[in-house]
């Protein structure tokens, strides 16, 4: 039997960046193996129905055949350059893919799978988020008085790596006292108000805990009398860690261990009106918002991190520095609720502060209560394979690894 290559595609170390002490600590990058496989050994792939995958790859597609043929695809090139993908691309707007059988066939010509792990191994934790529908208003009036503010003036964005290259992909979020540069203002300070005199409001929303759950998603849905829904997507965030408090209400003995759930969470929250802004502000990150236009199709949803509309049940949220967006990946996870297992052929499209490591994503399930019930719950072990064109060449730039699995 041929033995399968394990070939070590990143192994790199960034350094932690703080806003005045940028050396010395040293925060490790997992590193990432690819071992080539074959669509037969990817569970679930003859089930599938791939061809619901074409239309959100083609949206990244479009950004793909943009750029200079020469660029890296994926951090070190692991994937090739962007010019191993504009034929496919090209090929893929002008193909007519009505069956998943097509879509099979397509892929199967045109791509090679390859496992992903990690230094932890293969599997991996994926969780999932979805985009919550709010209620509001375009004025401050009761119940509307919480507000979802616009990026603010004076935030300032710092790309470290713009000052030393060995901190590439490190960005800081502060903002100018006098002559320094201090960090920007924490969730606390902002709910105090902070930003009152900016007049930043987008909207206006009537649940505190609604609008902190849509700071963790990133984008939603704000339903405004009789208006079509007003999507806002993430514009800037303060630069300050993220905590998950569910960790919080579980040292706090609020939570039992087994049920740390976000349902858990927010009906904590509801009937716990008093503390529920002290717990929530022990989260000091703080997202600010803009108005999204969409295209009106039905499979239009939020913005992700690529720029692309997500499509529901087929964008997953990785972690940038390790799988490039518009990858498309085959995912083999739990499903939530003890249904049958999450195989299905998804695309790379967005991220999230909490999205880190080889093996990692969060699967996007859509808008409304369904969603948000599926999301709440995922907290699944899987694992995924990442699919290359034939053209690309995967070279090892490190020793055998052939005991590593």
């Amino acid at each position: 039997m041929r033995l399968s290559k394990i070939i070590p595609v990143i192994a790199l170390c960034l350094p932690l960046a703080g806003c005045f002490a940028i050396t010395g600590l040293q925060k490790p990058v997992e590193r990432v193996y690819l071992k080539e496989s074959s669509f037969a050994q990817m569970p679930g792939w003859s089930a599938d129905a791939v061809s619901a995958a074409v239309v959100p790859l083609q949206r990244s597609c479009a950004r793909i055949v943009k750029k200079d043929a020469a660029d890296e695809f994926g951090v070190g090139g692991f994937a090739g350059t962007a010019g191993a993908w504009q034929d496919i691309c090209r090929e893929l707007f002008d193909a007519v893919l009505l069956t998943d059988e097509e879509t099979r066939a397509f892929f199967e010509k045109r791509f090679t799978p390859y496992e992903v792990s990690g230094d932890k191994g293969r599997e991996g934790l994926f969780t999932g988020y979805y985009e919550p529908v709010l209620h509001g208003s375009r004025t401050k009036h009761a119940p509307f008085l919480i507000p979802l503010y616009g990026r603010p003036d004076g935030l300032i964005s710092v790309n470290l790596g713009d000052f030393r290259p060995a901190l590439k992909g490190e960005t800081i979020m502060g903002r100018v006292e006098g002559e320094k540069l201090i960090p920007y203002y924490k969730r606390a300070e902002i709910e105090k108000g902070a930003l009152d005199q900016q007049h930043k409001e987008i909207v206006w929303v009537d649940n505190a805990v609604d609008a902190f759950f849509l700071h963790i998603q990133g984008s939603g849905q704000i339903k405004i009398d009789n208006e079509p829904p007003l999507h806002v997507g993430y514009a800037a965030a303060n630069g300050q860690p993220y905590l998950a408090i569910g960790k919080a209400l579980l040292d706090r003995g609020a939570l039992a261990k087994d049920n740390v759930s976000m349902q858990a969470i927010r009906d904590w929250l509801e009937k716990n009106p008093a503390e529920a802004a002290e717990v929530m502000n022990l989260n000091t990150s703080y997202i600010f918002f803009q108005q999204l236009k969409t295209g009106g199709g039905p499979l239009d949803g939020p913005l992700g991190a690529e720029g692309v509309s997500l499509t529901p049940m087929r964008s997953l949220a990785v972690d940038r520095k390790q799988i490039p967006y518009g990858l498309p990946l085959w995912l083999d996870a739990d499903e939530p609720d003890g249904q049958p297992r999450l195989q299905r052929l998804m695309v790379a499209q967005d991220t999230g502060g909490a999205i880190t490591g080889a093996v990692r994503g969060d699967f996007f399930w859509g808008a409304g209560e369904e969603a948000a019930h599926k999301a709440g719950l995922m907290k699944s072990k899987g694992r995924f394979w990442v699919l290359l064109p034939k053209a690309v060449v995967v070279k090892s730039s490190a020793p055998w690894w052939g005991t590593y699995f």
